[in-house]
């Protein structure tokens, strides 16, 4: 094994990590088996574009309202504990779109309200997902835990799209919905074996402490927080809705199937956790790896959108994979490292507000672009964003830079 893979498998070294990680491979495989289907599913029932669009805007509607207060609960409560009801509780609307599909009843406002209470569940589990993590690895390790943790995501979205495509093909769409209920075993079971005693919890937050206006006061009080937060606002709006596009972009661009959608996701998957292992190798984040990743996203974004065939397609969004997982990984670990332990939960709920919460604008506005113009005219809107945010992100940094050195002046 050479030094940079050993490098980039580190957080492997901790028992409760790869018991994490193997429960949440599972999970999160599963669930993104879940979100294939569901596109696919609503693209079937309505031929609508901008149907897939509300879909997804639907599944983070609930984390753009009430993110922030499930940060404060997460601040509030053994993360653990959350984790293992809010797995518990997502396995209910699989089960039941799994039902109504299976049935021959499905109609499209089944999918929305299905898609909808899962949000909600998501509006708690994800905040409490992503500060649970320096909790396991400690301080040392967190930015290669965090790369990890996308090499996971991205794994499980070449597993999930592929598993999901070979349902829908070879049995029934119905299927994925009920292998992702089961799924969440799968994460209960890991979470119930940790052991507590080698966990590193955060001091749990008082309940007078201001809640989530303190949180958002200290997000904006601290430029090292409030530049990435507002870097991943923007690219999270306009750039990351792929659960969007890909079907589009498979089904209005090139004509394909289920089998062109996994294709495109699958390579995407692949380039993401090539990028993540190469994150997670490097150890480290800093602003200008943030502008870097941001420009590469702009870049990659670009030349998908103006690919002429499928397979360039496919390989331009592999790289734009890495990049988008760089930059991802980049902004989570430095919430992690700058934000106050007490505030940590509230800090990465805002984070997931400004990453899955906005999807609700986003998605929409992806999806109607798509249907009125191309799904390349969307790819070209997420590019633009990137590249508004890596260059007001320089200007910035560097304008932070000066006052830090004028004030010590």
């Amino acid at each position: 094994m050479t030094a940079a893979l050993r490098r980039s498998l580190s957080s492997f070294a901790i028992p409760n990590y790869r018991r994490w990680f193997a429960g949440q491979l599972v999970s999160v495989s599963g669930n993104w088996m879940q979100i294939v289907a569901e596109m696919w599913l609503i693209l079937t029932l309505t031929g609508s574009a901008f149907a897939v669009g509300i879909t997804a805007a639907l599944q983070f509607l609930p984390m753009l309202l009430l993110g922030a207060w499930g940060g404060v609960l997460v601040d509030r409560f053994p993360k653990r504990t959350i984790l293992m009801w809010t797995q518990a509780l997502l396995a209910i609307p699989a089960l039941a779109l799994f039902g109504v599909t299976a049935a021959g009843a499905v109609t499209p406002w089944m999918v929305y309200a299905v898609v909808l209470s899962r949000g909600l569940v998501l509006a708690l589990d994800w905040p409490a997902r992503q500060s649970f993590v320096i909790e396991i690895v400690g301080r040392d390790r967190v930015v290669n835990a965090v790369s990890l943790q996308s090499v996971l995501v991205h794994s499980s979205r070449i597993v999930g799209p592929a598993a999901a495509g070979a349902v829908i093909s070879l049995l029934n769409i119905a299927l994925c919905f009920l292998l992702n209920a089961f799924s969440f075993l799968g994460m209960i079971i890991a979470l119930r074996s940790l052991d507590k005693r080698e966990l590193r919890p955060a001091e749990r937050a008082p309940r007078d402490d201001g809640g989530v206006r303190a949180g958002l006061r200290h997000v904006l009080s601290r430029p090292e927080l409030a530049i990435p937060m507002a870097m991943m606002a923007l690219v999270g709006t306009l750039g990351l809705n792929f659960q969007v596009v890909l079907p589009l972009l498979a089904r209005i661009t090139f004509e394909g199937d289920a089998s062109s959608y996994s294709a495109l996701a699958v390579t995407m998957g692949v380039g993401s956790v090539l990028g993540a292992l190469a994150t997670g190798a490097r150890g480290r984040v800093s602003p200008r790896i943030l502008v870097a990743a941001a420009l590469a996203f702009a870049t990659f974004a670009t030349l998908a959108a103006v690919a002429p065939t499928l397979p360039l397609a496919a390989a331009a969004l592999g790289a734009l994979g890495a990049s988008a997982v760089t930059f991802a990984a980049g902004v989570n670990s430095t919430l992690q490292l700058r934000a106050n332990p007490r505030m940590r939960g509230r800090v990465m709920a805002l984070y997931s507000i400004v990453f899955l919460g906005s999807t609700p604008v986003g998605g929409p506005i992806v999806g109607w672009l798509s249907e009125v113009l191309s799904p390349r005219a969307a790819l070209l809107v997420g590019a633009a964003s990137a590249l508004v945010a890596a260059v007001g992100a320089h200007l910035a940094f560097a304008r932070a830079r000066r006052r830090k050195r004028e004030r010590a002046a």
